[in-house]
């Protein structure tokens, strides 16, 4: 009788256990979710704020010195930032080998290749948002429609 009471307490401990361990790893995710949660929201704020920085800098600029376009000095903006992103990837020890196609006559293919970036983004967003609103075909095909 002692065998079959130490037999069950000794289910009963590894039932409680492997619950423990349930419980464990269920707050260790949550944990984890909400971290991750967080960081992508500061994330967003921290790009509201660059976005909003350089709303005020074209603006400012643009007020400021009257014979320049608000391209120009976007351009501008953009070239800076540039720079400021190679600095910082060369001033990091992390990094082992980064390729970029650099040369002072290259700057202004840079500031185009970003331009261009940017309206690619804008068509496939403004193309995005008009394929939302068609109607669907009710899983006919092309011809069948």
């Amino acid at each position: 009788m002692n065998e079959i009471n130490a037999a069950r307490r000794l289910r009963v401990a590894a039932l409680e256990k492997a619950e423990a361990n349930k419980v464990t790893l269920v707050k260790a995710a949550e944990a984890e979710a909400e971290s991750k949660y967080l960081q992508g929201q500061g994330l967003a704020r921290q790009r509201q704020a660059i976005v909003a920085g350089l709303r005020d800098s074209v603006t400012d600029f643009g007020t400021k010195v009257t014979d320049i376009t608000s391209k120009e000095v976007m351009e501008l903006l953009l070239i800076t930032q540039y720079f400021d992103m190679l600095r910082d990837v060369g001033g990091s020890n992390k990094n082992s080998t980064l390729f970029l196609p650099h040369s002072p006559a290259g700057i202004t293919d840079v500031s185009s290749q970003i331009r261009n970036a940017f309206l690619q983004g804008n068509a496939a967003s403004t193309g995005m948002a008009g394929q939302a609103q068609a109607p669907p075909n009710q899983g006919l095909m092309p011809n069948q429609v």
